[in-house]
């Protein structure tokens, strides 16, 4: 269990059975009575974002999560499917369970999988992926003004800015967290 008083941006508690974070975060203590605890909370399943203010000696149930290493396999028109890689069972998370990073993942890509209760809730890709570019303009010899990018398609369909020597078919290592070109990657 937890105390208010151990309320902080990035805790995960539960309520109602559902796993909430708190993604933002303010103290008070006025003058006289009880401290408070003013948390905006998102629910970590349906993604609502909403605010609570608590007060200092309530408690909270410490969510049930468990971080699993999984391998990405494939998509249909719903889901993507990953495979925990130690008992090799299979589970899907929706579309859009995976918000953005299904513009990351690429198959065989190894996640860590939130699961919730058992069940898969989202996904923290790795810090940097390695894609190929199947779409580029050419360079223009002598475009060498310094900080010049040019528009560039990833096999996942990404359009990210990469600098203007990447050609189509290179494969490029990108930062998953900023979702930027960091180098080329040479195979």
């Amino acid at each position: 269990m937890y105390l208010a008083s151990d309320l902080r941006k990035g805790l995960k508690f539960e309520i109602d059975g559902d796993p909430y974070v708190i993604v933002g975060f303010e103290f008070k203590k006025p003058g006289k009575g009880q401290s408070l605890y003013k948390c905006k909370l998102k629910n970590m399943i349906t993604g609502v974002l909403f605010e609570r203010t608590y007060r200092s000696g309530e408690k909270f149930k410490r969510a049930d999560l468990e971080e699993q290493e999984m391998e990405y396999l494939y998509s249909d028109k719903d889901n993507c499917y990953f495979m925990n890689t130690s008992n090799y069972e299979q589970h899907p998370l929706t579309k859009d369970q995976l918000g953005d990073a299904i513009d990351l993942l690429k198959d065989n890509t190894i996640c860590i999988v939130l699961l919730h209760n058992g069940l898969p809730i989202g996904i923290t890709l790795p810090n940097f992926v390695n894609l190929e570019v199947v779409q580029s303009e050419p360079w223009a010899k002598g475009d060498t003004a310094t900080g010049s990018t040019k528009p560039a398609v990833l096999e996942t369909g990404l359009e990210i800015q990469v600098p203007p020597f990447i050609d189509q078919g290179q494969m490029v290592k990108i930062d998953t967290r900023t979702r930027e070109y960091v180098e080329r990657v040479n195979e």
